[in-house]
């Protein structure tokens, strides 16, 4: 693997997990020192994360994480709600029986999260829900895509959950997901996956999504 591509995925993951949010600067100097290189491949892996939309330049600040308005916020979930929902179907069409047990077993296991209504440890227990049915669909190139804007929005996406008892719900939901996906039943998965992801379940879920949005990572 190319120096600039190790570089570039470890930005991504950085993005996905937090570690760097929307309107984080990011420094070449420290990358380059981090990964003794020249700021060569450091710069081409950071022109790539621009070219997917994680990151931005400003003057006179160079590449900082990428923020979002709340319109495209929006509409990216949108979007990832009818991609989510395809995905669900093509996995519920398609997943062995092997892959169908291993999503209600991660499902059963995270039951204590839920419980607790722990929002940082659903962050990886909702991760690992979804890559199953990535994986389950199929379809690289809808993987593909669902990964990268999970990646882009996944600082957004973790503040979804710090309202009280969303964690609850999410859980829920994902379990009338593996019921329908046991049920083989496809346009039930679909119909569930685009309630599931949709920001606009109810004027309250959404205005609980804004309330706690730190203003800092909204581009106005």
């Amino acid at each position: 693997m190319k120096v600039s591509e190790r570089i570039r995925q470890s930005v991504e993951n950085d993005i996905r997990h937090g570690t760097l949010l929307p309107g984080d600067p990011i420094d070449e100097q420290q990358l380059a020192t981090r990964y003794q290189v020249s700021r060569t491949p450091v710069r081409e892996a950071l022109l790539q994360l621009k070219v997917q939309g994680m990151l931005e330049s400003q003057p006179r600040n160079g590449m900082v994480v990428a923020r979002l308005d709340v319109q495209e916020l929006l509409a990216i979930w949108e979007l990832m709600a009818e991609m989510e929902g395809v995905c669900t179907r093509m996995a519920c069409q398609r997943m062995s029986a092997e892959e169908r047990e291993e999503l209600a077993r991660v499902h059963r296991a995270a039951a204590p999260i839920a419980e607790a209504d722990d929002s940082q440890a659903w962050r990886d227990a909702n991760h690992d829900f979804h890559e199953i049915l990535y994986r389950g669909c199929r379809n690289p190139y809808l993987r593909e895509q669902l990964v990268g804007l999970r990646a882009r929005t996944g600082a957004y996406l973790r503040h979804a959950f710090t309202a009280v008892g969303r964690v609850r719900a999410s859980y829920e939901q994902h379990g009338e997901l593996v019921e329908a996906i046991l049920a083989n039943d496809p346009d039930r998965a679909h119909r569930m996956m685009m309630r599931h992801i949709s920001l606009a379940q109810g004027a309250k879920g959404l205005a609980d999504f804004l309330i706690n949005l730190p203003r800092s990572m909204v581009k106005t």
